[in-house]
């Protein structure tokens, strides 16, 4: 579908076959992002990995991300603590008012700007007020990251830290050793850090609560999976990654939760790069292309019943989201694929398998499952409008 929104072209792709085109038979030429005036003033201007622009700067800063911080070998390595973080709820070094500022970011960053649409009227961000509040915006922002890098370069300094490495400690290490072909600046650092937080963290809290809402909603679904969690960990006190591959069932549940609703149900826009020819129309340079994952997720073309909540689909099929798969893409494809995938999912499972082994759960009185609001939310990462309110009913099996 295309669109003329303000001076700047638009071009909606909400089906598997134009996606593939995009996303990997012209995935160099839309590998590029729009220029966004929230983008560039709150991840330092190209220093990011989301948004930034494709170039040898990009290429090189998701190397070292993809490598070093959110790829299959730091995935392992971080295990012990996304274990110590899920089953105690152990928070680290984050406030009330860091996450108020993810939050507030996140809302920024959604949807389309005025300022956006008109990029020839150059007054229309100061006018409206748009600048002053990011701004304002990136002064919070920044006071916040100072905070907590500074404490994480005090502790190195006293030698602390060792086997409680976090993300901000991986990418210092890296700045420190240049054992990189790409000079990681503090920029580079703060920008990394807010956008795990905004595209990862908040997308993979927005994938638990869409799981857990669509489970309460079918009884079926969650005694099944809650079966399967109690019987692999059977005896056990915690639920830790060592078992997590045998919860087959669990990674059904997942996949149709991500199919109807992905965090992202509109990728992060694409730039074309030059004119180029998709389904048989030409899109020309500088067109802003928008992938609708949500809808190709529910397309009746490829998806029996697509409305419905059924994890058991998946069962016989070799349909994935690890990019190969057009009909299923939350997390995207080609080169501009969240490199955060592996991290994400790991901390999803995880996550649910805890809440599913250790408490048997029931809607709040005066609900009923039939009636649960599934209403979307508004935000770079699309969740439920109302909060998922349950009661947890302690589990007497496990070993104390």
């Amino acid at each position: 579908m295309h669109l003329r929104l303000g001076e700047v072209p638009h071009v909606v792709v909400s089906s598997s076959r134009a996606a593939r085109e995009v996303m990997k038979t012209h995935d160099a030429v839309f590998a590029s992002r729009p220029s966004l005036l929230a983008a560039e003033m709150m991840t330092y201007a190209g220093s990011d990995l989301v948004f930034t622009r494709y170039g040898e700067s990009y290429k090189r800063l998701r190397k070292i991300c993809v490598v070093e911080v959110l790829g299959a070998g730091r995935v392992r390595y971080f295990r012990p603590v996304r274990e110590e973080e899920t089953v105690l709820g152990k928070a680290r070094e984050l406030d009330d008012g860091f996450l108020r500022m993810v939050e507030s970011v996140s809302e920024v960053m959604a949807g389309f700007k005025v300022s956006d649409l008109f990029p020839s009227l150059k007054f229309l961000p100061a006018v409206t007020g748009y600048k002053a509040q990011l701004r304002r915006m990136r002064r919070e922002m920044e006071s916040m990251l100072d905070g907590i890098i500074d404490e994480h370069k005090e502790r190195r300094a006293e030698g602390g830290g060792g086997n409680e490495e976090d993300l901000v400690d991986v990418l210092l290490n890296l700045q420190a050793s240049g054992s990189t072909d790409f000079s990681l600046t503090m920029d580079n650092i703060k920008a990394v850090t807010v956008e795990v937080f905004i595209a990862g963290v908040e997308t993979s809290a927005t994938a638990i609560d869409w799981t857990m809402a669509e489970m309460m909603k079918d009884e079926r679904v969650l005694r099944k999976a809650q079966e399967e969690v109690r019987q692999v960990y059977r005896g056990k006190t915690n639920v830790d990654e060592s078992s997590l591959h045998e919860l087959k069932y669990l990674d059904l549940v997942i996949k149709e939760s991500l199919r109807l609703h992905p965090p992202l149900p509109l990728l992060f826009p694409r730039e074309s790069q030059a004119k180029v020819e998709v389904c048989g129309y030409e899109i020309p340079a500088k067109t802003k292309v928008i992938v609708n994952c949500w809808a190709i997720g529910r397309d009746p073309q490829y998806w029996i019943e697509p409305t419905k909540f059924y994890p058991e689909r998946f069962a016989d099929s070799t349909i994935d989201y690890k990019g190969n798969n057009f009909e299923f893409i939350p997390f995207g494809a080609g080169r501009r694929m969240c490199p955060g995938m592996l991290y994400a999912t790991a901390v999803v499972k995880l996550t649910l398998a805890n809440l599913l082994y250790h408490f048997d759960w029931k809607l709040v009185d005066g609900m009923d499952a039939e009636n649960l609001d599934m209403t979307e939310a508004f935000g770079v990462a699309v969740g439920r409008k109302c909060s998922l309110c349950l009661i947890p009913i302690a589990y007497d099996d496990v070993p104390i």
